[in-house]
C-alpha cells in the first residue's frame, strides 16, 4: 500500500474502478477530508478550494466535477474500499 499524501497532486476525477487502485491510497486522507466535510455541511466550493486545491471561482466546473467524483469515491471507500485497504500486505516504504 502507498502511504497517503495530502500534498499529491489531484486528478480532475477521482477513479472510477471496483478495485482500489494506487490513486485511492495515496488520496485516502482527502477522501476522509471531503466525507468530514460533507458531515459538517461545508461548502462544495471551500472543500474544492482547501482539499482538493482548485478554486471554484476561477475553474467553476473542473471544481465541481473534481469535489463530485472525490466524493463518490469517498463513499465508496466507505462501503468497499476500506476492505481491499486492510487487505493490503504492506505499506510501501514501511517495514
Amino acid at each position: 500500500m502507498r502511504r497517503p499524501c495530502f500534498d499529491a497532486p489531484i486528478a480532475d476525477e477521482a477513479p472510477i474502478s471496483d478495485q482500489l487502485t494506487p490513486y485511492d491510497e495515496i488520496h485516502a486522507i482527502h477522501y476522509l477530508i471531503l466525507l468530514d466535510a460533507e458531515h459538517d455541511n461545508v461548502p462544495w466550493e471551500d472543500v474544492a478550494r482547501e482539499a482538493l486545491l482548485i478554486d471554484p471561482a476561477k475553474e467553476p466546473a473542473r471544481a465541481r466535477r473534481a469535489y463530485e467524483t472525490h466524493l463518490a469515491r469517498a463513499r465508496w471507500m466507505t462501503n468497499s474500499g476500506w476492505r481491499q485497504l486492510l487487505q493490503a500486505k504492506h505499506v510501501e516504504g514501511g517495514a
